[in-house]
């Protein structure tokens, strides 16, 4: 299959909220292995890509826009009927031309505000061209705005922003502008369909936290668990196994842990330990890719960049310290700022303290205090301890509407959840 976005862009700036869209679309496309094609005006600049469009899968085509010589100025028609310029037909004829060559090989084309802003009418009227010569050509239509009020009597050409076209489907971003949409364009409601805009907060992170998504899921999962720490047994990374695997079994919850792991202590055996969390997590609930240790990625054994960790901690939702000594605890509180809920150790003094000015949970892990080592036993067991705080905080958790909020946002909105939900069914259904 071949797609091509016929964007028409005079440039990529990412201010411009369109293109952000496209790149987007872009990533679905690329990532579900199918031929993509951008179709930019010819005097897109094309020198100082960026993000997805560096990828070398995309063909990059440029479009007419001269006429004898002479760059086209795009004069914006929002009236229902009036006066074209002198070479406005002339233009569109150019457009057209050129455009049947090079979509004569495409399946699907998407028009990302043809058919709706008045500065793209003369390349409205192109494409209506190409689709009487190109008849097995199918088109998704975007609309990226409020549609308009369709006027009573539209006169030529200015009728081609309120007029369907053969082999369309009419696409809004929200379900709540169908109708408009549908009234805009004169169709039936059935030929418009929703995709909404996503946020590829990947295309925001370091090469390093891209790099890291290859291996563990960071933007499906309810529950993204995030404990940075040097890899010894004092930090617990066998607790935040446990927990989260507790939290899994008791709420059925897509759970993932990544332990940021550094600088070994030299009494402790860093593949031993690892494999002693691996299957701790596992007797509570987890399963092995559930986990990872970023120090089993190469280019992360020495450690991952603190910038990174606190792009993680963007990503993720629940932070969990049952370390069993802090001095202060600064994790704790970069785990907060990026919008975390927090579950601390409420026997360290250093957790307790700062824990209670930020309205942490706590929990009951061994802890060093002053003077003294505190040892807990559980009753009737540990599963059932945390089974039952496992409930509570998941309980917590979903009725914080800050944490539903940025969760919902990850995953609902994702171009992941996007492409399969919305965009390809539709693809699916033109093919």
């Amino acid at each position: 299959m071949k797609i091509a976005l016929l964007t028409m862009f005079n440039g990529l700036d990412s201010s411009y909220s369109l293109v952000n869209v496209v790149a987007e679309q872009v990533r679905m496309l690329l990532d579900a292995n199918i031929e993509t094609r951008i179709l930019v005006s010819d005097i897109c600049p094309l020198n100082k890509l960026y993000g997805i469009f560096l990828d070398k899968r995309i063909k990059w085509v440029k479009i007419c826009n001269q006429l004898e010589g002479k760059q086209m100025h795009w004069k914006n028609y929002i009236q229902s009927e009036g006066e074209v310029h002198d070479t406005f037909f002339n233009e569109a004829d150019v457009i057209a031309e050129d455009l049947v060559n090079k979509l004569a090989d495409i399946d699907i084309c998407f028009m990302h505000d043809i058919h709706y802003q008045g500065w793209h009418l003369h390349h409205n009227i192109a494409i209506r061209k190409v689709q009487e010569k190109l008849p097995n050509l199918k088109f998704l239509a975007f609309t990226h705005s409020a549609p308009v009020k369709r006027p009573p009597n539209p006169k030529w050409p200015f009728s081609a922003r309120f007029t369907p076209m053969p082999n369309t489907l009419y696409i809004y971003p929200t379900q709540s502008g169908i109708s408009a949409l549908a009234k805009q364009y004169n169709v039936p409601e059935d030929r418009c369909k929703v995709v909404n805009n996503s946020l590829d907060l990947l295309g925001f992170v370091s090469e390093e936290v891209n790099l890291l998504s290859k291996y563990i899921d960071l933007l499906t999962p309810d529950i993204l668990v995030v404990y940075p720490g040097r890899l010894t047994r004092a930090k617990k990374f066998d607790k935040v196994a446990a927990i989260s695997g507790a939290i899994k079994v008791k709420t059925s919850k897509f759970v993932k842990v990544i332990f940021c792991d550094t600088f070994p202590k030299l009494d402790t055996s860093p593949e031993a330990y690892k494999e002693f969390v691996r299957s701790i997590g596992v007797k509570f609930g987890l399963n092995n890719e559930d986990l990872l240790f970023t120090s089993d990625i190469e280019e992360f054994n020495k450690g991952l960049p603190r910038k990174s960790v606190l792009e993680l901690f963007a990503l993720s939702n629940l932070f969990i310290c049952p370390s069993y000594s802090e001095s202060f605890g600064l994790t704790v509180l970069e785990a907060a700022s990026r919008g975390n809920f927090l579950v601390l150790n409420e026997q360290v003094p250093a957790l307790n303290e700062l824990g209670s000015q930020l309205d942490a949970y706590f929990m009951k892990w061994d802890a060093k205090n002053f003077g003294f080592n505190t040892r807990e036993i559980y009753r009737p067991s540990e599963e059932a301890y945390l089974t039952q705080h496992a409930d509570k905080i998941i309980k917590l958790m979903d009725t914080n509407s800050v944490i539903h909020a940025k969760t919902i946002a990850k995953q609902r909105y994702s171009p992941k959840w996007i492409w399969k939900n919305q965009l390809e069914p539709i693809i699916k259904s033109l093919c």
